[in-house]
């Protein structure tokens, strides 16, 4: 690692042109001068089959509706995930009917559902096969404790499947998985005693699901199996004797593979499978590895790259385990709507979709813990992609077999960044930290170094023909110093092996994280130069353990900000201090140089509530002119035909359009996925080109705001003023008579959160038996004002009722951004957190039809309070509007912002 400790903001553009990288921040550890780079190699004429996409699967990653949000749904790209079965007790919320919709939206493929999580108890019946002790009613599946002749699973098994095949939209994309880890403690352990019982039930509970299908005229029913907690040859080598004699073979083999040396041997246990199929004369079956990884490699870029590149190399699909609550990807987002890191490698490898994946050589191969990459190329949109990290050396990406035939002899690079941040970590759009611009390629073959930020961290490689639009780095200035690298006063730094526990932990950034900060004196100094006088985003990763708290930050000796910490995961040990998340203030600096002190006191007597925190990084970002982030055109998803192009001759100045992406006519779309730091209002910019009068529809998170037409052939830039919710948001783009897009950005537009209205939730009127709580300060709460009002919902009449004002009283699309507490568990169990997604409905007075409603996640504490935005349709000007659920309770809400989703009018400029 190499990396500059500051970064040179106006000669940003200059320097890539050059083919200079320049960094956006620090590494934790530099490297020597003569390290020697590792290499991957990377050859594009050597292809490797269809990119298949599987790697990102979840268990349980989806809660509720809407629980993770459809933006992170749809970017992050998962094809399969194994859900809890209907009428399933095991976990509170992952009903596969009630997540369905979400699913299949756009990415979903295959939907898994654990029949035996029918059970409330881990393992399954008190580990002991069902007898015949209870007669199931198939019509409401209740059940008495009487005997009928039947096995108790068997009727079980028809429950569940008779619930998919009548209920869902989509029974012909599901997947049954009868058994779950038997060769441990659920029922069929012992291979011996229980190798029969186990065969014959699978021929009955196969039986019974393809008798379910066939009486609803659904066909064959698909079934995975045998489900075992690792590769157990002997077992799996038996189970396919007998369903082949049987013909009962499964349409899915499937097992687990949960630990740190799985990476080293889980392609010799799929060679000894598919060699095991081969002599037994089985054509091969699909393998879906439906539990993998620790929670250390959850939310971290550089681990999960190490499992993507195995599972896409191998063209099995494979599910992230699932060792905390659904409804979060396994870790792999954060908050209700944000990213963490993990989720921008999901993006990443979502991105790949439709391209031909290609031979990658790493340093090792079948080494835990080391550098590994996917390589893949798109000949239809000339762009090809490397993902690639796992090594805290840096890197030398050694390209060979570059067709000069796509992409031309000259090609622009562009490498973009993803440090770990925490499971609940926000972060931001990826940004270009290396550029090159028109470099030649000699004999198919280019070879450049990227310098590395950690182990942790991934990173994305495109390569393009030449475009028209300049490839530079990122012109935003930004800076990271890890926690353990700042002066630190009466506290400690601590080395997090990643290896520790059998990777039963979670990773800090740079392998280190500060402790021990808990006395009045205890704090940390960062030392560090910025650029320019302006606003900046100075962001806190760190561990609050289960409750709220507070740091001040001092900024030349002068407190001038409290850092408020929302609640992180502390329900175990494993992820007390570990479980980290992010906290957000803005601070205003002078160009210079600077001593930002984070402190447990702001008084220096008196320490901050719940101030013992634990932090893991600290980053510096210039956000005065809006942060304006670009999305490039070869950054965009294309659908139903839409391309990038090289110079379409209809255009005025070609060579300039070149990289755009075509959209033209019904059916073709381009999607992306861009960043909100606050809810609020953005200028969204598309800058593209048409070949005559047309159109460009832009559509955010699921609702049109803009419709631009621009009346004649030309160079475009078109903006619409529009409210982003926090975290990740959707847009589309349409045309039907043609648009070549160049790129789309965002520029935080605050003035106009004026149009917007907050109403604190004490100050709404209470119906029934909604209350105000008052919080201590000694709770370190964020709610504002100190007060909330709980007792929503769980009836008809106790909900908050909010009387019509000016900013909300026209009919149309808004934004309810509610400000809300959820820490309910229900049940337990031995390690994942019962946690219950909550429901507000909006009702709309003289409207019958719901304005809007939304599943609200887990919290961590009542006192610790997060953001998620629900959609509005209003209807009326006149009609009071109320947050309740007649039939659960409601989060404990803290206060409401409605805002119009566009202000102002939608322009279109020519683009200079």
């Amino acid at each position: 690692m190499k990396r500059f400790t500051g970064s040179t903001y106006l000669a940003v553009a200059a320097l890539a042109l050059m083919g200079v990288t320049v960094p956006h921040a620090s590494a934790p550890n530099a490297a020597a001068a003569d390290e020697v780079p590792e290499v991957l190699g990377v050859n594009f004429s050597q292809t490797t089959g269809n990119f298949r996409g599987g790697a990102t699967g979840t268990l349980y990653g989806f809660g509720d509706e809407g629980a993770p949000t459809p933006a992170l749904i749809n970017g992050a790209r998962i094809t399969n995930t194994s859900q809890k079965a209907p009428f399933g007790t095991q976990h509170p919320s992952g009903d596969s009917l009630k997540v369905e919709d979400g699913f299949f939206a756009k990415g979903g493929q295959d939907m898994y559902v654990y029949v035996q999580d029918y059970y409330p108890d881990w393992p399954y019946n008190g580990g002991v096969r069902p007898g015949d002790s209870r007669s199931y009613n198939q019509a409401t599946g209740t059940y008495t404790n009487a005997a009928n002749g039947i096995w108790d699973y068997l009727e079980v098994v028809e429950l569940v499947a008779t619930a998919v095949a009548t209920q869902s939209d989509h029974p012909e994309k599901y997947i049954f998985i009868p058994f779950n880890e038997p060769d441990l403690g659920n029922w069929y352990g012992n291979w011996t005693t229980m190798k029969t019982t186990f065969l014959n039930d699978w021929n009955a509970t196969h039986a019974k699901i393809q008798s379910v299908y066939a009486a609803k005229g659904l066909g064959h029913a698909k079934i995975g199996g045998p489900g075992d907690a690792g590769w157990k040859a002997q077992r799996s080598s038996d189970i396919l004797d007998f369903a082949k004699a049987s013909n009962t073979l499964p349409d899915i083999f499937i097992w687990h593979e949960l630990g740190i040396q799985q990476l080293a041997t889980f392609r010799s246990h799929l060679t000894a499978y598919r060699n095991m199929e081969t002599a037994k004369g089985i054509p091969a079956i699909p393998v879906n590895i439906t539990e993998y990884g620790m929670l250390r490699d959850m939310g971290v870029p550089g681990q999960l790259i190490q499992w993507f590149a195995m599972f896409e190399d191998e063209k099995v699909d494979a599910q992230t385990a699932y060792w905390n609550y659904a409804g979060n990807f396994s870790d792999n987002s954060a908050r209700p709507n944000g990213a963490n890191a993990g989720w921008w490698m999901f993006k990443w490898y979502g991105d790949l979709q439709g391209s031909t994946t290609v031979n990658v050589t790493p340093p090792q191969l079948n080494v835990a813990d080391t550098l590994q990459g996917i390589g893949a190329v798109d000949n239809v949109n000339k762009r090809a992609t490397v993902l690639f990290g796992g090594t805290s050396k840096d890197v030398s990406v050694d390209l060979s077999g570059i067709d000069p035939a796509v992409f031309g002899s000259k090609v622009d690079v562009e490498v973009r960044e993803a440090a770990v941040t925490g499971a609940e970590g926000l972060a931001g759009t990826p940004r270009v930290i290396k550029a090159l611009e028109g470099v030649t390629v000699t004999d198919g073959k280019l070879k450049f170094d990227v310098d590395t930020y950690d182990r942790y961290a991934a990173y994305q490689v495109i390569i393009t023909p030449e475009q028209g639009r300049p490839v530079t780095v990122d012109g935003t200035w930004s800076q990271s110093v890890e926690a353990e690298n700042t002066a630190l006063t009466n506290a400690t730094a601590f080395t997090q092996d990643p290896q520790a526990g059998g990777g039963w932990k979670f990773l800090a950034s740079g392998g280190k994280d500060v402790g021990a900060f808990n006395t009045v004196q205890s704090k940390a100094d960062w030392t560090v130069t910025v650029p320019r006088t302006g606003t900046y985003r100075y962001q806190v990763i760190g561990s609050t353990p289960g409750v709220p708290g507070r740091h001040a930050l001092f900024v030349d000796n002068v407190n001038t900000k409290t850092v408020q910490y929302t609640a992180d995961l502390a329900l175990n040990a494993t992820s007390k201090w570990q479980y980290r998340g992010s906290a957000e203030v803005t601070v205003q600096l002078t160009a210079g140089t600077h001593v930002l002190s984070l402190r447990t006191s702001a008084d220096g007597t008196t320490k901050l509530p719940n101030s013992d925190i634990t932090l893991d990084k600290f980053v510096l970002t210039d956000v005065a002119s809006g942060e304006v982030t670009a999305y490039a055109a070869n950054t965009l998803r294309p659908f139903g035909g839409a391309k990038l192009t090289w110079g379409d001759a209809v255009l005025d100045n070609p060579a300039a359009s070149r990289g755009s992406m075509r959209i033209q006519g019904s059916g073709q779309r381009a999607d992306t996925y861009v960043t909100a730091w606050d809810s609020g209002y953005y200028d969204i910019t598309a800058t593209y080109r048409t070949a005559a009068a047309s159109d460009l529809r832009l559509t955010a998170n699921g609702k049109i705001v803009a419709n631009f037409a621009p009346a004649q052939k030309g160079s475009w830039k078109s903006t619409v003023r529009v409210h982003l919710s926090q975290g990740i948001n959707e847009l589309e783009l349409t045309s039907a008579a043609g648009a070549w897009v160049e790129s789309v950005t965002t520029t935080r537009a605050a003035a106009s959160d004026s149009a917007a209205v907050t109403i604190e939730a004490e100050n709404a009127t209470l119906r029934g038996r909604a209350a105000v709580r008052t919080l201590t300060a000694s709770t370190g709460s964020n709610a504002s004002g100190m007060k909330l009002v709980g007792n929503v919902g769980a009836g008809a009449a106790d909900y908050i009722e909010i009387a019509r004002q000016a900013k909300f009283s026209a009919t149309g699309d808004y934004n309810m951004v509610v400000r809300y507490a959820n820490a309910e568990l229900s049940g337990s169990h031995d390690y994942n957190p019962q946690v219950v997604d909550r429901k507000i409905r909006v009702g709309e007075g003289g409207n019958p039809a719901e304005a809007g409603s939304a599943f609200f996640r887990y919290t961590y504490s009542w006192n610790s309070f997060w953001e998620r935005t629900i959609p509005l349709k209003l209807t009326t000007t006149t009609g009071a509007l109320t947050l309740g659920n007649s039939s659960a309770y409601a989060p404990d809400i803290d206060s409401v912002t409605i805002a119009p989703i566009v202000v102002g009018a939608a322009t279109t400029v020519p683009a200079a």
